[in-house]
C-alpha cells in the first residue's frame, strides 16, 4: 500500500488527516501491532481531537480483526495510558494524539508491557513494514472491545508521589490549552486545598485560543498575564495537547524553563531520597547537576529524547529523569513521563521551603542561557565539522554526546542537527551575558556564512 512514510516518526507515528493519516492507515497500524507484539489485548486511549474518535474506530476495527482485545479507556492524557499499561500489566498501549501539533494531525503513541515506548529503532519500523504490505489480518476469532475508566486510580497514582497534608492552599492558575489537561487535573485537585483558576479547559481540538504547545512563549502569553495581575497567584501551570509536559510560571509572571523544573522536582526527590541517581538531557543547564551533585544525588547527562532517557534510567535505577523540552520522568511512574506528577511535586517544594517559586530559582540558577535557535543549512554534518574544527583549533573541549558541546569554564554551546528537517538547534549557556551574546554569535557566524 503506498502511503507517506513520513508519518513514522522517532518515537511516534504523526501526519495530516486525512491526506497522510486516516482510517485505512489506523486499521492496518491496529492490525501492525498485533502482528509485531503477539499480544492478546491492547489498551487504547485517545485526546479530544476532532478526527480521535473516528480514528479510534479503525484503529479498534483492525486490533479485532487481529484477534486482539481493546481496553476502550476513552479520553484520557499521555501519561494516563503510560500509567494503565504499568499499573495493570498490559500488553500494549496506544495513545490517538499528535501532542502538541496543530489541529490537522493526528497521530499515535505506542508501547508495549511496563510502558516501554515503542520507536524508530524498536517496533514502529515494523509495523511500518506491515501498512506498507497493506494486507489486513482475518483471525478465526475475533476479539472484543472493552471499556475501562481510569480516572480517579490514576489520580491516587499521581498523589501518592506527594504528601497531600503538607501541599498550602495556594492559588494556581493552569492553561490547559483546550487539551487533555482540563479532563485529567480537577481529578487530581478535586482532593488538594488549592483554588485552581481555570484557563480553556473545555476539551476543543480546533484550538479556539492558542495552540497547546507551551514551550513556544507566545502560547503562554495569557497565562503570564494572568499570573502577573494577581498577587494572590503563587505559580501558573501550562500543559501540552495531550497533558504529558508542563511548563511553569512563577508568581511575577515570568516563564520557568524544563531544566529549572527538572532542578525543582530533583530537589525534592533528593530531599526524600538520599544519594539517588538523577538523569538530565545534556541540553539542560549546568545548574541541574550543581543542584543534584550538592544535594547528594548522582547526576548522570544524557542524550535528549524519551528512547534515550528511559533505558538510562532503568539501567541506573535512576530515581528521576528531566528535559528542556516539558519532558519528566519517574522510576515510580514506570519510568514513563508525567507533567502533572511534576507539578505536584513541585508544589510539595514550595509547600515545605515557604518562599515563592522566583525566590528558590534564583538560588539555584546562576546562568544566562539562549533558548534554542535553528538555522537553516545545506549540508547537517559538514557545517558541524566546520563548527568542530574551529573550536577544536583554539583548543577547547568537543564531545560527541548529543550532536557536538563544545565547553569552557564559564559556558557551553551545543549544535544538534534535526532528525526531521534540514536545520541544526544551538543552545548555549555562560555565567554573563555578555559572554553569552559573544558566543551565539560567533557560532551563529560559522554556521550561517
Amino acid at each position: 500500500m503506498q502511503f507517506d512514510e513520513s508519518i513514522f516518526k522517532a518515537y511516534d507515528i504523526r501526519g495530516i488527516y486525512p491526506e497522510q493519516l486516516n482510517e485505512n492507515i489506523a486499521r492496518l497500524i491496529g492490525a501492525g501491532l498485533v502482528d509485531y507484539l503477539g499480544c492478546s489485548e491492547v489498551y487504547v486511549g485517545q485526546d479530544m481531537r476532532v478526527t480521535s474518535d473516528s480514528i479510534f474506530d479503525a484503529l479498534a476495527d483492525g486490533i479485532i480483526s487481529a484477534g486482539a482485545d481493546v481496553v476502550d479507556l476513552g479520553m484520557v492524557s499521555t501519561d494516563g495510558i503510560y500509567f494503565a499499561v504499568g499499573k495493570f500489566g498490559a500488553e500494549a498501549g496506544i495513545m490517538i494524539t499528535a501532542s502538541h501539533n496543530p489541529p490537522e494531525y493526528n497521530g499515535f503513541k505506542i508501547c508495549k508491557a511496563g510502558a516501554v515506548p515503542l520507536s524508530g529503532t524498536d517496533g514502529l519500523p515494523q509495523i511500518k513494514e506491515f501498512v506498507r504490505r497493506g494486507e489486513m489480518l482475518s483471525a478465526e476469532k475475533r476479539g472484543e472491545i472493552r471499556p475501562k475508566n481510569i480516572d480517579e486510580a490514576y489520580a491516587q497514582h499521581c498523589l501518592s508521589f506527594i504528601d497531600i497534608d503538607k501541599i498550602k492552599p495556594f492559588k494556581i492558575a493552569v492553561d490547559a490549552g483546550n487539551g487533555m489537561a482540563g479532563k485529567t487535573l480537577p481529578t487530581v485537585f478535586k482532593h488538594l486545598p488549592c483554588e485552581v483558576i481555570p484557563m480553556f479547559f473545555e476539551l476543543d481540538g480546533t484550538f479556539p485560543n492558542h495552540l497547546a504547545s507551551p514551550i513556544e512563549p507566545e502560547n503562554t502569553i495569557e497565562l503570564r498575564a494572568k499570573v502577573a495581575e494577581d498577587p494572590e497567584i503563587s505559580l501558573g501551570a501550562a500543559f501540552d495537547g495531550d497533558a504529558d509536559r508542563v511548563f511553569l510560571v512563577d508568581e511575577k509572571g515570568e516563564l520557568v524553563g524544563g531544566d529549572m523544573i527538572t532542578a525543582l522536582v530533583a530537589k525534592r526527590l533528593l530531599e526524600k531520597n538520599q544519594g539517588e541517581t538523577v538523569v538530565y538531557a545534556l541540553i539542560c543547564s549546568r545548574a541541574v547537576p550543581e543542584l543534584i551533585e550538592k544535594m547528594g544525588g548522582r547526576a548522570i547527562r544524557s542524550r535528549v529524547g524519551h528512547a534515550i532517557i528511559k533505558p538510562i534510567m532503568k539501567r541506573e535505577n535512576a530515581i528521576f529523569g528531566g528535559e528542556h523540552s516539558g519532558h519528566f520522568y519517574l522510576r515510580d511512574n514506570y519510568f514513563a513521563d508525567s507533567g502533572l506528577i511534576a507539578l505536584l511535586v513541585c508544589l510539595e517544594l514550595l509547600s515545605d521551603a515557604g518562599k515563592p517559586l522566583s525566590e528558590l530559582i534564583s538560588e539555584i540558577d546562576h546562568y544566562y542561557r539562549s533558548g534554542e535557535i535553528n538555522s537553516k543549512v545545506d549540508d547537517r554534518d559538514a557545517t558541524i565539522a566546520k563548527v568542530r574544527k574551529y573550536y577544536e583549533d583554539k583548543g577547547f573541549d568537543v564531545d560527541d554526546l548529543d550532536g557536538i558541546t563544545i565547553s569552557a569554564d564559564t559556558w557551553w554551546v551545543n549544535l544538534r542537527p534535526s532528525n526531521t528537517e534540514p536545520l541544526i538547534r544551538l543552545n548555549a549557556e555562560a555565567e554573563t551575558r555578555e559572554k553569552l551574546d559573544e558566543i551565539v554569535e560567533q557560532t551563529l557566524k560559522l554556521i550561517r556564512e
